[in-house]
């Protein structure tokens, strides 16, 4: 039964009658956690899901608005994962591993899975056994697809299996992608690429280095070598990228800051011709880049709680080296809002449907 709220009951019965005949049902894997909040949110307002089904191991029994206050008043209850009704299309928002153990029981239920965890996000299993523990589904491997729409739109379409990206590997992936789309590099170049992330990228479990004594007016570096989505950002652009992450005080949002350093000169024209080949057509890419106002590159506060992607640079030619910036909500461009837009694309709906939201302004950290 879809979502829905008391409170706006005029807009859940526009959001009924605007959903099609023929919608497809879904269920979510994980709904108790941030990612897993947010697909249930995305889903409950999309004209072509039904959402019939969550899971939660802690709160089985439980309606979903009392996890998630934002869904107050749907009459939708969390489940136990296996008491799960077949649906069309199953989002898994789980941890680490969780995914790869139980892919075919996943199937059982849905014809199409979508994973927001990084189980299927690399090609191969050396690069399993080289960023994380080895791979126990390694035979899915080759049938999962990136969900990044930007870079597989292509091959996204009647995909079974769809893979989201982490979310400071789309931010810095989405920023650095035009400079080789556009050959302004080759691959060889030296690349540094900084990410300063909100709290909610360490999921809702509770830590002590997620409290808010610890996390309030830090940028603290926690990974400043070896992060693993550094695997994620070099398969995709085919080159090395030197990377680094800080934890800082925002909630929501990922912010990459991107110093390159190319071998032939770049001007600001072959920037800008590259990064308007690259996403003049893309509709939750906005280039942003330089201008007047508060907001001049690309900002987190101006994507929050949407889809948006923002992507900038600067050039600095007494260094030959061009800053790349790019912005998005960790939650929604970096986890659910992606996986949603992939499955728009796979399943043949319109791109942005349930996506549209275009955020709000002025927001706060909290």
């Amino acid at each position: 039964m879809p979502l829905t709220n008391d409170a706006n009951a005029a807009d859940a019965a526009a959001v009924d009658t605007e959903t099609d005949a023929d919608a497809l049902t879904a269920t979510v894997v994980g709904g108790s956690g941030f990612a897993g909040g947010e697909l249930l949110r995305l889903l409950a307002g999309h004209p072509n899901f039904e959402l019939v089904g969550a899971t939660s191991r802690e709160y089985a029994g439980k309606s979903v608005g009392s996890v998630h206050p934002n869904l107050r008043g749907s009459d939708l209850r969390f489940v136990e994962p296996g008491d799960l009704d077949s649906a069309d299309v199953l989002f898994a928002a789980t941890p680490h591993g969780v995914s790869m153990a139980q892919i075919e029981e996943f199937y059982e239920v849905a014809d199409t899975v979508v994973d927001l965890s990084a189980d299927f996000r690399l090609n191969t299993t050396e690069q399993y056994e080289e960023w994380y523990d080895g791979h126990d589904a390694p035979d899915y491997l080759d049938e999962a697809v990136y969900a990044l729409p930007e870079l597989h739109r292509e091959e996204l379409p009647g995909a079974n299996l769809i893979a989201a990206g982490g979310c400071n590997a789309t931010a810095t992936i989405l920023g650095l992608y035009p400079l080789f789309e556009g050959d302004l590099l080759s691959g060889d170049e030296q690349i540094v690429a900084d990410v300063k992330v909100g709290s909610s990228e360490g999921g809702a479990g509770a830590s002590k280095a997620g409290s808010h004594p610890e996390r309030s007016g830090v940028v603290r570096p926690y990974a400043p070598t070896g992060h693993r989505h550094e695997a994620e950002i070099e398969q995709e652009l085919g080159a090395s990228v030197s990377f680094s992450a800080h934890a800082v005080d925002m909630v929501r949002g990922a912010a990459a800051t991107c110093h390159v350093f190319p071998e032939e000169p770049v001007s600001k024209g072959d920037l800008w011709g590259a990064f308007r080949g690259a996403y003049e057509e893309e509709p939750f890419v906005r280039l942003q880049s330089g201008g007047s106002g508060v907001y001049r590159y690309p900002e987190p506060k101006a994507v929050a709680g949407t889809n948006h992607a923002e992507v900038g640079f600067e050039l600095d030619p007494g260094n030959e080296r061009v800053v790349v910036f790019s912005a998005i909500d960790n939650l929604v461009k970096g986890t659910a809002g992606q996986a949603v837009h992939a499955a728009n694309v796979a399943l043949g709906f319109e791109e942005t449907a349930g996506l549209e939201f275009q955020g709000l302004h002025p927001v706060g950290s909290p």
